[in-house]
């Protein structure tokens, strides 16, 4: 019961694990509402151009810290700490960590989804299929060779470090996405940890059959990776072990699902052909095709949506992804020092009406869907002395918009049936201008929940529904209205397609960027103006003049 006398009845902690940030929520069951939250910075590491990785440890750490001070929290609130029945774990998906069994460390940082350092793994596995197709796999796992996925990590690993193979040569080696890593660590670690993953980030590892759901032989031979070291694969809502320590020791962890899964559970997106799209670090649209995994034939992956207990069935989803969208407001703030706070970029890109003509493509990572080019690299094109700092934050905030267009294009021509509005989540969704811009140039409303926390929600409500917990109802009877806000496109559709195809033409020009030159061929510095016409005709004409002028004077 809290300080104000109200019971809040059955709670459940959901462990939010991001890219940039690790958070503990505390949610009521019965009524879905956020009651107290923690969170903590996550920091990167850069060694090279383009590699991404962070600490396992200050992963690890961070997670404890929010759930120690979360838990604080209640107290303060007058909230009793055993009304928490269970914790869920939601996580940043494809991260790939490896390390000992016996000692409990890290055997290298983990190498983050965004991560490139796998570009050339991916072009020698491409090399090696039959028709040098990067969608050679795509039949079993529903994913194509790209540096975004875990199993090309985990080969670059054990190509390029030591400590690595030696491990894995020794059988010492546990291989796992965020997920395995904190519940092998929370549930005992080298003390009789459990070492599990759910289906929805096992089907990000290109390791997964989707169709079995069940790690693929073929798929490990493909890669040349031992089977021994991968996590055992369980449902989203299970009890997978118990707390071995801090304020909520004992409590049973009975939720696993991949962000952005979590999501698309979190906006009871249950039925087939409910969508969701996230907005955080990069950008994910889920589309929810139901109990049959379709393929797709215009760039999008066939994942695992969730599957929602040992007996339940597997639901599948199309799935968009974008590498940069929140990351590229980062990007103005800590690199060209444009903003002093993320949020910041609202107001300033407010200030303008357009981008002058100004487009920015972030491919900071390449390009994801529909495109999947790994040596695409990010632009800024069609500036002039008239543009500003302004007219780029805008352009930022277009191209976040702009990608998921070509998502939700994509989509539509695989689903066949176009939506006629889009669900958002996410930190950026609370940006207005953004929303606005969004419906604008989409065509569709866009719906933001008023509760933001839909990925933490979604765990919550898987770890809350578990076989031996039952304190959180699925039933779409006894799910809780969301209340939400509805933004309506106020743009022509002829100046919708003109701004698109202007997006598209900057795209054309950040493809194929790395590692591309071009040399111009020898000629004489007069070549280029004589080959010109215009040029041409001005000495041409000049000369004349020149002749004319000579003979009038005679």
């Amino acid at each position: 019961m809290a300080a104000d006398g109200r019971s809040w009845g059955p709670l459940v902690g959901a462990v939010d694990q991001g890219t940039s940030s690790t958070r503990f929520l505390i949610f009521a069951s019965n009524s879905a509402e956020l009651l107290t939250y923690h969170q903590t910075e996550i920091h990167s590491v850069l060694p090279k151009e383009g590699w991404v990785e962070q600490d396992p440890m200050e992963i690890l750490a961070s997670v404890y810290e929010c759930i120690e001070k979360a838990v604080a929290n209640t107290r303060d609130l007058g909230i009793d700490v055993n009304d928490i029945k269970a914790i869920g774990i939601t996580n940043q998906r494809e991260t790939t960590v490896v390390w000992d069994k016996h000692t409990g460390e890290p055997l290298h940082n983990a190498i983050v989804w965004l991560d490139l350092r796998t570009a050339e793994t991916v072009n020698r596995l491409i090399d090696s299929t039959p028709r040098k197709n990067k969608e050679h796999l795509k039949p079993l796992c529903g994913l194509p060779l790209a540096t975004y996925f875990s199993a090309v990590k985990l080969r670059w690993l054990l190509d390029n470090s030591e400590k690595v193979a030696l491990a894995v040569r020794e059988g010492r080696a546990m291989f796992g996405t965020v997920d395995s890593w904190l519940l092998w660590n929370l549930t005992g670690g080298v003390k009789g940890g459990v070492h599990v993953t759910d289906v929805t980030n096992a089907s990000r590892t290109m390791l997964l059959n989707i169709h079995t759901q069940q790690w693929d032989a073929n798929l490990c031979k493909f890669f040349s990776l031992p089977m021994t070291i991968l996590p055992e694969i369980r449902s989203s809502s299970e009890i997978y072990g118990y707390m071995v320590q801090g304020a909520l020791k004992g409590l049973p962890i009975s939720g696993c699902l991949g962000d952005q899964s979590a999501a698309l559970v979190g906006q009871c997106c249950f039925t087939r052909g409910s969508a969701k799209n996230t907005y955080g670090t990069g950008c994910f649209l889920l589309y929810n095709t139901g109990t049959e995994p379709i393929p797709s034939e215009h760039g999008l992956l066939t994942t695992i949506a969730y599957k929602l207990g040992k007996d339940k069935p597997t639901f599948y989803a199309l799935e968009g992804s974008v590498a940069i969208a929140g990351e590229c407001v980062k990007w103005l703030r800590d690199n060209l020092g444009i903003i002093q706070k993320s949020s910041d970029i609202e107001a300033l890109a407010a200030t303008v009406t357009d981008t002058a003509g100004t487009h920015f493509v972030p491919a900071f990572s390449g390009l994801f869907a529909p495109y999947w080019e790994s040596d695409a690299r990010g632009i800024i094109c069609g500036l002039t002395q008239f543009s500003t700092k302004a007219h780029i934050a805008r352009a930022a905030l277009e191209a976040v918009c702009f990608q998921t267009c070509e998502i939700l294009e994509a989509m539509n021509k695989d689903s066949r049936i176009p939506l006629e509005s889009l669900q958002v989540d996410g930190g950026m969704t609370q940006n207005n201008l953004l929303m606005q811009l969004q419906a604008d140039l989409l065509g569709i409303q866009v719906v933001r929940p008023a509760m933001p926390e839909t990925t933490a929600l979604g765990v919550a409500m898987a770890a809350g529904a578990a076989e031996g917990v039952g304190v959180w109802s699925l039933d779409p009877a006894d799910l809780t209205s969301i209340t939400t806000d509805t933004f309506t496109p106020a743009l022509s559709q002829d100046e919708r397609d003109t701004r698109y195809g202007k997006w598209k033409y900057a795209v054309q020009k950040a493809m194929k960027w790395e590692g591309h030159t071009h040399k111009e061929p020898d000629s004489k510095p007069t070549d280029t103006v004589v080959k010109s016409l215009p040029a041409g005709i001005f000495i041409f004409t000049t000369a004349a003049l020149l002749l004319v002028t000579t003979l009038c004077q005679r």
